[in-house]
């Protein structure tokens, strides 16, 4: 690939193979022809306008947290958005770069006694997670990340820089609410911050067998939790050989009264099987972390995800996942649960469409190597619970197929969304992502 003409004018830097640092560059699926690391929105309209004129496919990277095969395409052009990391706080809006991270933004929102929703990890990069939803810990309090979007400045197919609002092309404002990367190319968005001093969080963990006892007991209790109230159960598979699963209630509630929240974390201490709890007073940005990675070289599992809205955390549903767990030993089970501002956002106002559900159910089958086959076994657990919940969260997800699309849109959704991708990509060039092809001329 030549980058020559390019680098003229691309006041970033241009790697291609050879380059110090391009071997080391996280590429998923292959390596490209060049990585561009604009430093400038003109930098970005110059690196699409070269895609189109030499017919490159376009993979673009902002936080760099997914271990999907969207940071990457064989042969094509990465544009890497990490120079775009600047984060501005003015009054109780704030200004992101897309390429900035999320626990960078609590950071910079801490001292204003400020928040948003956002990734659970402090790596969990801005553009990716508020393109496709951004559930996080404030969701029923403030909803999705993408609900508190006030506007967006993005390079299109064209090459051209426009401004997405309610007042400014409002199409295409409605389409990146959810839509994720399939309109163009992001350089800053911004948000109307949420007032927050700190938060008491923590995390309770239980030794109890009786699994389906567990999750209805947490559920009683969401069920009658005011929205600054916000749990997630969380069941992770052994660590480690011989080690049991652990399970917990990821707690937290959003302010600083202590007493006011124990009132609401006492009757989950109550449930039979507690076996410890670290509650405290925190800051916000204390709540967001990393976990341990995998150690070097360490065999890396197949991996199968899947994730549905449910409607109503029944004792169907329930039971339903307890057999699916059961029937694959040790996955990881998580239950988010939504109920409150979440749901009072209408169906259409923005992509992001699910807004009927009680609860997203997350579960994850880890495979050895070489075991790839099992994951038929896992499919045929998931469809049980499939039948209580409604589409899919695309942002839990590392698979672009169309099978996933299809599930991430109801159908008048994704029309609309084929409608306005006519409109500003008509080439489909933005396709390395859970893509939404142009509607038919």
């Amino acid at each position: 690939m030549s980058v020559d003409e390019l680098r003229t004018t691309f006041t970033g830097s241009i790697l291609v193979d050879g380059d110090d640092g391009f071997a080391s560059f996280p590429f998923a699926v292959g390596a490209p022809g060049a990585v561009l690391r604009p430093h400038t929105e003109a930098d970005v309209a110059a690196a699409l306008r070269h895609a189109v004129a030499n017919h490159l496919s376009v993979s673009i990277r902002s936080g760099g947290h997914t271990a999907g095969s969207y940071t990457s395409v064989p042969n094509g052009l990465v544009l890497d958005m990490s120079a775009f990391n600047d984060i501005v706080v003015s009054s109780t809006t704030v200004t992101v770069g897309a390429g900035a991270t999320w626990g960078a933004v609590a950071a910079a929102l801490a001292p204003h006694h400020l928040a948003l929703t956002s990734g659970d990890t402090t790596s969990v990069g801005v553009g990716g997670l508020t393109l496709g939803g951004g559930v996080g810990w404030l969701i029923r309090k403030y909803g999705l990340a993408l609900d508190n979007l006030l506007s967006a400045r993005i390079v299109t197919a064209a090459g051209e820089l426009v401004v997405a609002s309610e007042v400014e092309n409002p199409d295409l404002f409605w389409a990146i609410r959810g839509g994720g990367g399939n309109f163009g190319v992001v350089t800053e968005f911004t948000f109307q911050a949420q007032p927050l001093e700190g938060v008491v969080h923590g995390v309770v963990t239980f030794v109890a067998d009786d699994l389906g006892g567990l999750l209805r007991g947490y559920r009683e209790v969401m069920r009658a939790a005011p929205e600054e109230f916000n749990v997630t159960f969380l069941q992770l598979p052994p660590m480690q050989p011989g080690m049991p699963s652990s399970r917990a209630l990821q707690v937290l509630w959003a302010g600083t009264d202590v007493e006011a929240a124990m009132s609401h974390i006492q009757p989950l201490l109550d449930l039979p099987g507690v076996q410890s709890h670290d509650i405290a007073l925190k800051a916000y940005v204390d709540v967001l972390d990393d976990p341990h990675p995998p150690e070097p070289g360490a065999p890396m599992p197949s991996m199968v995800l899947n994730n549905g809205w449910a409607p109503e955390l029944s004792d169907g549903a329930i039971d339903a996942l307890v057999a699916a767990e059961a029937s694959i030993g040790d996955p990881m089970v998580m239950i988010r649960y939504l109920r409150g501002a979440f749901n009072r956002v209408a169906v259409t106002d923005t992509a992001f469409a699910w807004r009927d559900a009680e609860a997203l159910v997350i579960l994850v089958a880890f495979l050895p190597p070489g075991t790839a086959d099992e994951s038929e076994i896992v499919q045929s657990s998931w469809q049980s619970v499939a039948r209580f919940t409604e589409g899919t969260y695309g942002n839990f997800h590392m698979d672009a197929g169309e099978r996933v699309v299809a599930l991430m849109y109801p159908p008048e959704t994704h029309a609309r969304l084929a409608s306005v991708k006519k409109t500003w990509d008509p080439t489909n060039l933005f396709n390395q992502n859970q893509n939404v092809a142009p509607a038919p001329v």
